[in-house]
C-alpha cells in the first residue's frame, strides 16, 4: 500500500510535467525511425564503372546484370587507366567492371573466362559488401547462361544450395532494428529513473519522504511502478512502428515478448535508481546515468560488434550487461519464434540482474535515511 501510495504521487508529477511524459513516450519512437533509417548495412545504387573491352552481346547482358540487380548504378564508361584512377581518387565510383577481349568468343567455347571487379577498399565493411554483391551477380549470370546452352560444361560433382533460416532476404534492418529497441530501452528509462530521486533531493522534499511512516524497498518500488508501466507503453509503441515501418515480424507469443520487456526495463530502472541514490545533482545524475547505459548497450551487448571477436577479458565482462541476454531473447522471440524453454536462461539472468539492482539501490538508499 505504501509503495502504491508513492506510484501514485510519481504518476501526478509526471502527468504534471508535460515534457517529461513526451519525452519518455514519443522521443524512442523518433530515435527508432532516426536510428532504424541511418543505420542500414544494405547497400543500393553502388556507382560503377564500365570498361567493356569485347563490345558483344554476351559482355552487354553481364554488364545489364549488373544494373538490373538493384545494388549497381552505371555511372561511367571508361576507357584508359587515368580515367579509372581519377574515378576512384574522387569517390565517384566505388566499384569497376573489366570485361576483357574475347570474352563472348571464350563463353561460346565452354572455356573459363575471367572478368576483372576492382573495389575501393577505403570502407573495408563497404568493400566486403559490394564484392558479395558483384559475385552473387556473376555467379547468377554464369548459371543462367550455362542453362540457355551458351557453353558446354562438365557439371561439378555436388551443387551446394544455401537456405536461410529467420531471414532469408539477410536484410540487416532485421538485425539492427531489435538492437535499437534494447539500446533505446535502456537510455531513456535509466535517465527517466536516474533524475526522480535526485529532483527529490534538490526540491527538498526527500525530508518529507525520510520523516513519513515508508521504508527505502516501498519507496524504490513506488517510484519503479510508474515508469516501468510507460516504458512499457514506450517500447510496445516502438515494436509497433518497426512492424509498421521495418516489417519486423513476431513469430512468437506476445505474452512472451511482454515478460522479456518488463524484466529487462525493471532492471534499466533499478540502475538508474541505484545511479540516483549516489548522485547529488540532476546534472551529475543525468551524466552517469548516459555512461552506465549508452556504452555498455553499444560495445558490449552484441548489439553491432560480435561477442565472440571481442579479447577475452571483454567477452568476460559482456556477461554483466543486461542488453546482451535481452537482445538473445529479443531476436529469438522476434525472429524465430522461440518458446519460454528456449530462453528461459536469458529471462533468468534478467530477472538476476533486476534483483539485484534493485536491490542495491534498496540497500544504499536505507544506509542514506538512517
Amino acid at each position: 500500500a505504501r509503495a502504491l501510495a508513492v506510484g501514485r504521487k510519481e504518476f501526478r508529477q509526471i502527468a504534471r510535467d508535460g515534457r517529461t511524459l513526451f519525452i519518455l513516450l514519443f522521443v524512442p519512437a523518433f530515435f527508432l525511425l532516426l536510428f532504424g533509417y541511418a543505420l542500414n548495412w544494405d547497400i543500393r545504387g553502388v556507382h560503377i564503372a564500365v570498361d567493356d573491352r569485347d563490345r558483344t552481346v554476351e559482355s552487354r547482358s553481364l554488364v545489364e546484370a549488373f544494373v538490373r540487380s538493384g545494388y549497381f548504378a552505371r555511372v561511367e564508361t571508361l576507357t584508359n587507366d587515368t580515367q579509372l584512377n581519377r574515378l576512384m581518387d574522387r569517390n565517384e565510383i566505388r566499384a569497376a567492371l573489366i570485361i576483357p577481349r574475347g570474352f563472348g568468343r571464350d563463353l561460346a567455347r565452354g572455356e573459363r573466362v575471367p572478368v576483372q571487379v576492382l573495389l575501393n577498399g577505403e570502407n573495408a565493411n563497404t568493400a566486403t559488401t559490394v564484392m558479395g554483391y558483384a559475385n552473387s551477380v556473376i555467379q547468377s549470370e554464369s548459371s543462367r547462361y550455362l542453362a540457355a546452352g551458351g557453353a558446354i560444361a562438365i557439371p561439378p560433382p555436388f551443387v551446394v544450395e544455401p537456405r536461410i533460416w529467420f531471414n532469408p532476404q539477410l536484410r540487416s534492418a532485421l538485425f539492427l532494428v531489435p538492437g535499437l529497441i534494447a539500446y533505446i530501452a535502456m537510455i531513456t528509462a535509466v535517465i527517466s529513473t536516474a533524475m526522480s530521486i535526485v529532483r527529490e533531493k534538490e526540491r527538498g522534499t526527500i525530508e518529507q519522504i525520510r520523516m513519513a511512516p515508508l521504508n527505502a524497498s516501498s519507496f524504490i518500488v513506488g517510484k519503479t511502478i510508474p515508469y516501468l508501466l510507460i516504458s512499457l507503453a514506450a517500447e510496445l509503441v516502438i515494436i509497433g512502428v518497426a512492424m509498421a515501418l521495418f516489417e519486423l515480424p513476431m513469430r512468437a507469443a506476445w505474452p512472451l515478448l511482454l515478460l522479456s520487456l518488463t524484466l529487462y526495463l525493471v532492471g534499466a530502472l533499478g540502475l538508474g535508481l541505484l545511479v540516483s541514490s549516489i548522485a547529488e545533482s540532476q546534472q551529475v545524475a543525468f551524466q552517469v546515468a548516459i555512461l552506465a547505459s549508452f556504452l555498455p548497450t553499444l560495445m558490449l551487448s552484441g548489439f553491432i560488434f560480435p561477442i565472440a571477436s571481442m579479447p577475452r577479458f571483454l567477452q568476460v565482462v559482456t556477461y554483466i550487461v543486461p542488453a546482451r541476454y535481452f537482445l538473445i531473447a529479443l531476436r529469438s522471440i522476434l525472429l524465430k519464434g522461440s518458446s519460454l524453454s528456449t530462453i528461459w536462461m536469458q529471462l533468468a539472468a534478467l530477472t538476476a540482474y533486476a534483483t539485484f539492482v534493485l536491490t542495491l539501490a534498496s540497500v544504499r538508499l536505507r544506509r542514506q535515511w538512517t
